[in-house]
């Protein structure tokens, strides 16, 4: 495939800003009764009766959150949306609308806005999402992306992270670290890029782990699967900034303690020989790394049989009383505390 070396560049000047709103927001289309009035007035208007309405925020900056050297402007704006649908998702809820607000520099042209929000449109389309507003103003920093996220559920279906037992067993959805390690690589093969820009890189090896992190999924099936084993979690939250950081968000809420064992921690066999490879110690990872958005949960002990053997989820741990502490049992059988080393958006 031969590369445009003078692609087409739309000044974002000659649109204006509502000329630029109209034109990245015409594909986007209304797909819930909830929603009554979408983009075109000061504020969109939903309805949900007697449902309750979920609202979560994230922030992604240029810089801190993602880098354009290897991450693709498409990719980026479905993974604005996943990281927040999978927050309402951590609710035991389901997604129904985003609003979606950009400050973007001179740099960018037209045309790189339009692969961003074609990102924003497949995921809004994937998840069933309605884009209903948002704004966009200029930056002298680069890209960043603000999306909101509304969802609806019914009281009785709402989880929050505060309601783990003594005795509730301790369950994730799908594997961990893989996000981690996708950008390890790519961190490697940027560097390699800058001394030797003719060095194309190989990544056939790292295809699962590259996906895991520049197009992760937000698991909006998980709340239909359990309610189709009709459990409901005590406690859930989704695993954006890693596995022992969420697991003691759960705890100090709860006020309870938990053992996590080592020797059930699931990941990918991929996963494994690039730890290898970087000689990096896969579990260390694997409960330190981020962004995987998979769903941590606990539930009562009595709901054991109805999810065990279940391939879609892996009961990692149990939770004890709070004065137990937080622990990582080893494959030693060695008890460790649980510390959290994961994402700290404000570590400098």
């Amino acid at each position: 495939m031969i590369e445009d070396k003078n692609p087409q560049r739309t000044s974002l000047s000659q649109l204006g800003e509502f000329g630029l709103i109209e034109h990245l927001t015409k594909n986007f289309d209304v797909k819930n009764t909830s929603t009554i009035k979408s983009i075109g007035d000061d504020a969109a208007v939903l309805d949900f009766g007697t449902k309750k309405v979920i609202v979560s925020t994230d922030l992604l900056i240029e810089g801190v959150h993602f880098d354009l050297s290897y991450m693709p402007l498409r990719h980026l704006g479905y993974k604005a949306v996943v990281v927040n649908v999978s927050d309402i998702c951590a609710m035991n809820a389901r997604a129904t609308q985003i609003t979606v607000s950009v400050a973007v520099s001179n740099r960018f042209p037209l045309e790189a806005l339009e692969e961003l929000f074609d990102g924003i449109t497949l995921a809004s389309k994937f998840y069933n999402v309605d884009v209903v507003g948002g704004d966009t103003t200029s930056s002298q920093k680069g890209l960043i992306i603000s999306i909101t996220a509304i969802g609806e559920a019914n009281e009785d279906e709402i989880v929050y992270r505060n309601g783990a037992k003594e005795t509730d067993l301790l369950v994730v959805s799908g594997d961990l670290g893989s996000a981690y390690m996708g950008l390890q690589v790519l961190e490697r093969e940027k560097q390699v890029f800058q001394v030797n820009p003719n060095n194309q890189p190989d990544l056939d090896a790292y295809t699962y782990l590259i996906e895991r992190q520049l197009r992760p999924e937000a698991r909006h099936d998980v709340k239909d699967m359990l309610q189709k084993l009709e459990i409901k979690p005590t406690s859930m939250i989704d695993i954006s900034d890693g596995l022992s950081s969420e697991i003691i968000h759960i705890c100090k809420q709860s006020k309870v303690g938990c053992n996590l064992y080592e020797d059930k921690i699931p990941v990918d066999p991929q996963f494994i020989n690039v730890c290898e490879e970087f000689n990096i110690d896969s579990t260390t990872v694997a409960i330190n790394g981020g962004e995987d958005y998979e769903l941590l949960f606990t539930i009562a002990m009595e709901d054991f049989d109805k999810i065990k053997g279940n391939p879609n989820f892996t009961i990692i741990g149990h939770v004890t009383q709070e004065s137990e502490g937080i622990h990582l049992i080893t494959r030693a059988n060695t008890k460790i505390p649980l510390k959290a080393r994961g994402w700290n958006a404000l570590e400098e």
